[in-house]
């Protein structure tokens, strides 16, 4: 009898301790993963203003964007402070997963066609094993279709082509306050003449400033390292407001640029911002 009852107490000690060791090991796995939280929202679209934020589409999230640029502000009561010129650009983006967002756009401005891949890199992080930063890597190639060259010296398809490359770096630093770097690089097939470097390469400073639940201040700036000679080419400034309305971000932006592809406001823009060469735009967002 005394056998058994040490049997018993020998079977009953080892499950107890083997009770305490699960709950250790679940507790621990739960600690795990709590400390590799990703930090979201650190824009609240997948632009910052012209520019791409590191924010991508979730999986089979469709979103239709409608970008808008009025004329020069400076042009006075005859055009109707730039209200009478316009260009527009309709695009969609495509969330392939959480991490990879495809996109297609067609630019009224000389006629550009683009198309982009966007994959999320790294996650921002916070908790025991955070990481301070979110970066997303950015690819386009854009044509030019207009047909602003003479007869005699039409343009092969190759030469119409333009392709970009960046590394959009970012991070939220408070839950009100938000800033991305953006090195990029920008190739161009045909320049207009020789001095005009084929190879541009620029840095871009975003931030958004949160200033309440649904809206936010955005600012952008990206500075060219080298620029064409052909155009007078200035640095792209803009400024805007982010507004959340249900299922889309409508964003009010004043810039120096016309443009709203890389390959342009970054490389192309002539205007002076604080000379009041400003154009006033939108972005409306819708996602399916």
């Amino acid at each position: 009898m005394k056998v058994i009852l040490n049997i018993i107490l020998y079977f009953s000690i080892s499950i107890v301790y083997s009770q305490n060791d699960l709950l250790d090991i679940l507790e621990e796995e739960t600690k795990q993963e709590t400390s590799n939280e990703i930090v979201t929202s650190i824009f609240k679209g997948t632009r910052i203003l012209n520019g791409h934020s590191v924010e991508n589409r979730k999986k089979q999230e469709l979103e239709f964007i409608i970008s808008h640029r009025f004329g020069r502000v400076n042009l006075g009561f005859d055009e109707l402070f730039g209200l009478d010129q316009a260009n527009i650009r309709f695009a969609f983006e495509y969330g392939l997963n959480d991490n990879l967002t495809i996109g297609i756009g067609r630019s009224s401005f000389e006629k550009t066609f683009d198309s982009f891949l966007k994959y999320s890199l790294i996650h921002q992080t916070k908790g025991e094993k955070s990481f301070p930063f979110a970066i997303s890597l950015f690819g386009s190639i854009a044509a030019k279709t207009i047909k602003d060259y003479p007869p005699t010296d039409k343009r092969t398809f190759a030469e119409s082509l333009f392709y970009v490359g960046q590394v959009l770096i970012a991070r939220k630093v408070s839950s009100d306050f938000s800033v991305q770097l953006t090195p990029t690089y920008i190739h161009r097939n045909t320049v207009k003449i020789a001095e005009d470097p084929h190879d541009i390469f620029a840095l871009g400073f975003g931030s958004r400033l949160k200033l309440s639940k649904r809206v936010s201040l955005n600012s952008e700036y990206f500075h060219a390292f080298n620029e064409s000679m052909s155009i007078n080419a200035r640095n792209s400034l803009s400024f805007g407001v982010d507004i959340e309305t249900g299922g889309h971000v409508f964003q009010l932006i004043l810039s120096n640029s016309i443009t709203m592809i890389e390959k342009s406001f970054i490389a192309e823009t002539t205007g002076n911002f604080f000379g009041g060469d400003i154009h006033f735009g939108f972005n409306l967002s819708r996602i399916f």
